[in-house]
Order: structure tokens, then C-alpha cells, then sequence
């Protein structure tokens, strides 16, 4: 199994407290998704007007199935959200862990 990572950048509209309150409700729905081993959220970077996350899925189904969930409309048709970046990466498993990187086993909750 290769884990996939999702690397998704956006604009945003609101200011950075109110990008926060908007989008925190939507941890658990993140959680629960199938495949879906950890997410870092980023804060807006008020200086570029950017927020987004970095996602890292078991495989490349699950990523596809994300990509193609409920949610994932929810996200990229917000009013407040514009200017997607979506890209997907293998992951360099040896380096990572290496690193430190949580990879290669589920992430404790």
C-alpha cells in the first residue's frame, strides 16, 4: 500500500479568525473519513490571502474517493474559498521516518 499525500491550497475571503470559527466545525466530518490518516490545517497567511492543508491517505483510493466526497464539493464550492491548488505526492517513506514523519502506521487520536 503507497500512501498519498494532498497537498490543498486556497484563497480565502475572510479574515483569519473568521476563516478559523468557519471551518473548525468541519474536524469532525475530516476525522471521519475513510482512508484518511491525518490532517494538518494551515492558518491563513493574511499576508497572501492563503489557507489550505496538507492530507496523507492510506492510498490512492482513498484519496480518489475524498476527492470525489460530499465534503470535499462542501470545500471547493464555499462562496468564501476561491483559487484552488490540488496536488498529489508520494510519500519518501524511508526519509520521512528518518525525519520523524508520521507515516506508515495510523496516528493515535
Amino acid at each position: 500500500m503507497t500512501e498519498r499525500v494532498l497537498q490543498l491550497n486556497f484563497r480565502v475571503k475572510a479574515g483569519g479568525n473568521d476563516y478559523q470559527a468557519a471551518v473548525a466545525p468541519l474536524a469532525d466530518a475530516f476525522a471521519a473519513v475513510p482512508g484518511l490518516r491525518w490532517k494538518i490545517w494551515y492558518q491563513k497567511n493574511e499576508a497572501a490571502g492563503e489557507a489550505g492543508g496538507i492530507y496523507l491517505f492510506e492510498d490512492q483510493a482513498s484519496l480518489d474517493k475524498f476527492l470525489a466526497s460530499d465534503l470535499a464539493a462542501k470545500v471547493t464550492g464555499h462562496p468564501a474559498l476561491s483559487d484552488f491548488s490540488i496536488k498529489q505526492f508520494d510519500v519518501m517513506e524511508k526519509e520521512t521516518l528518518k525525519t520523524r514523519g508520521p507515516v506508515g502506521a495510523k496516528v493515535a487520536v
